[in-house]
């Protein structure tokens, strides 16, 4: 996802294309001689190697290794064993690498054989619970009297572990959610202000410690019949909410310098990336990451509408606001209730003081897609689940997809994870079937025409994007008579 035209994705990174397992090198050393610090292995063992050719080869067969055991790490029961297996085989430090967005959805694991019997089951869990025990009392930071490890959840929000084994979860919450407030408050101003905070009339404290300056804020409106408009705006159109899937301790006492350093760590590399605009922790304080005037990479490829005004590339008209948190497959509604109502108030002073209307408060799972394959669902976080209503925001999952209407659709991969669309896409689907059939077309015949126009419009936006780069490159220059 490129900078300006077509956004990034959730995290800044290389994007490194697959490569064919036949290209790659015939001497292929295990993941464990890279050992615990997998980059120096990586850039000593590349340095080595002379042909630029074999080099890449080397770079991307290995990256596709570590890809290959993150997906299978993904599955481990438990934010404890996770954290030791990801820092055992140094697969952390090579994730921002990945081809994949390293913070979005988990893929769903791929059986290669069929399902153990119960019995056998059963003694694979009572050995992985035995494992997690051992390593949570082999760790520092652990408390020794400990001799189980602890839900990855222990909030309102947990889930069930029946509701985990449907092959269609529902998102549930321990704790009825408070309804609708009937809309943001009338007036919301800032109350008082310091060097590393704001605080505000509604009670919303603003972190201001991380808060960086991004690029200029700079993006058009397309519609379906005058293409891409003329007016180059710079001032958010609407918000776009996520969860981090970062690593996530137990919300316990004892877990309390876990808990906080992991944060810390998190909003460092948010930073450091320019990635999402607010962060708000599991104990509800709300960081300032990248200035709201200001771009951050938060959307990537991504499409949402209002009425016949359609939206590309969120990154320049959204604010973005993450949760700390990991969505989990939606199987549980995963934010904290402390979260839930710092969210609403960062929402409603982010509505109020830019004027955002509710239609174009979204999440980032109904907004991403991929313009390749033109599918929707790239990436999942709050796929569903997202409490909009208590949010004072309509249902959007009942939208139709604006993503959908211009020609997109969906995989098996998309509906193993999802089970089937949300209902707004379906909607969209039958809409377009319905207008196809009016038109004397196919759907998909309809389809790709309604495809081939979002492509002529990424193209007209990326060469825009880069028109404006180049023009803002040679006024730099100018002064300096570089």
């Amino acid at each position: 996802m490129a900078r300006a035209g077509q956004g990034r994705s959730v995290v800044a990174r290389p994007q490194a294309a697959r490569l064919q397992r036949s290209a790659a090198p015939k001497s292929r050393a295990g993941l464990a001689a890279f050992g615990r610090r997998p980059l120096q292995a990586l850039e000593a063992k590349g340095r080595s190697i002379r042909d630029p050719v074999e080099k890449l080869r080397f770079l991307r067969h290995s990256i596709e290794r570590f890809e290959m055991l993150d997906e299978r790490l993904q599955v481990l029961p438990g934010a404890p064993l996770r954290w030791v297996a990801y820092r055992l085989t140094g697969v952390e430090e090579t994730r921002p690498l990945f081809s994949k967005n390293p913070w979005g959805a988990l893929s769903p694991p791929r059986r290669s054989r069929p399902p153990l019997p119960r019995r056998a089951r059963r003694t694979v869990n009572a050995a992985a619970l035995l494992l997690v025990t051992a390593a949570g009392l082999a760790l520092a930071g652990y408390p020794l009297r400990r001799t189980e490890v602890a839900p990855p959840e222990a909030t309102p929000a947990a889930v069930a572990p029946a509701a985990i084994s449907r092959p269609r979860p529902v998102p549930t919450a321990g704790t009825k959610l408070d309804a609708a407030r009937g809309g943001t408050p009338e007036r919301i101003w800032l109350v008082d202000s310091g060097a590393a905070f704001e605080l505000y009339s509604n009670g919303l404290r603003i972190d201001t410690t991380f808060a960086v300056r991004g690029e200029p804020r700079r993006y058009r409106v397309f519609t379906l019949g005058g293409g891409m408009g003329e007016e180059v705006l710079d001032r958010p159109m609407g918000i776009v909410y996520h969860t981090s899937e970062s690593d996530i301790w137990p919300l316990e006492e004892s877990f309390n310098e876990k808990l906080r350093d992991s944060s810390q760590d998190l909003l460092r590399y948010l930073r450091r990336n320019q990635v999402y605009h607010y962060l708000v922790d599991r104990f509800g304080r709300v960081y300032r990451v990248v200035e709201e005037k200001d771009k951050a990479n938060h959307a990537g490829m991504s499409v949402w509408a209002e009425g016949e005004r359609i939206y590309l590339n969120l990154n320049g008209p959204t604010i973005g606001v993450s949760f700390e948190t990991r969505w989990e497959g939606g199987r549980a509604l995963p934010i904290t209730r402390a979260q839930l109502e710092a969210g609403r108030s960062l929402s409603d002073y982010l509505r109020h003081k830019w004027q955002i209307p509710p239609e174009l408060c979204v999440t980032h799972g109904l907004a991403s897609v991929n313009p390749k394959k033109h599918l929707i669902g790239h990436h999942l976080d709050w796929a569903r689940g997202f409490p909009f209503e208590a949010f004072s925001l309509p249902d959007q999952y009942r939208v139709e997809s604006p993503a959908v209407r211009l020609g997109f659709g969906w995989d098996e991969r998309f509906l193993a994870v999802m089970g089937e669309p949300w209902p707004g896409a379906t909607l969209a689907a039958d809409r377009l079937a319905t207008e196809a059939a009016a038109r004397g077309r196919s759907v998909d015949e309809e389809r790709q025409q309604r495809a081939s126009a979002y492509d002529r419009w990424l193209a007209e936006l990326t060469t825009d994007a880069e028109t404006a780069e180049k023009r803002a490159a040679r006024a730099h220059q100018a002064p300096s008579g570089g």
